[in-house]
């Protein structure tokens, strides 16, 4: 019988919850320069997670095109 390094508690949580995974994902789209470029643009005093959602948005629209 093998044994494994990994349980199935370390494999859950080695895991993020949505939040979690949200938080960081927005934190790394900030940082980057594609989002810092696009929010030079904007006036907007909106928090961080609405710019998110909105450069999100018109990215995958423009993609879509």
């Amino acid at each position: 019988m093998a044994n494994s390094s990994f349980s199935a508690d370390s494999m859950n949580s080695a895991h993020l919850s949505d939040s979690q995974m949200w938080e960081s994902l927005k934190l790394a789209i900030a940082e980057s320069s594609g989002f810092q470029r696009w929010r030079l643009d904007r006036t907007s005093q909106e928090d961080l997670d609405a710019l998110v959602h909105q450069y999100l948005r018109e990215t995958l629209e423009t993609l879509a095109y």
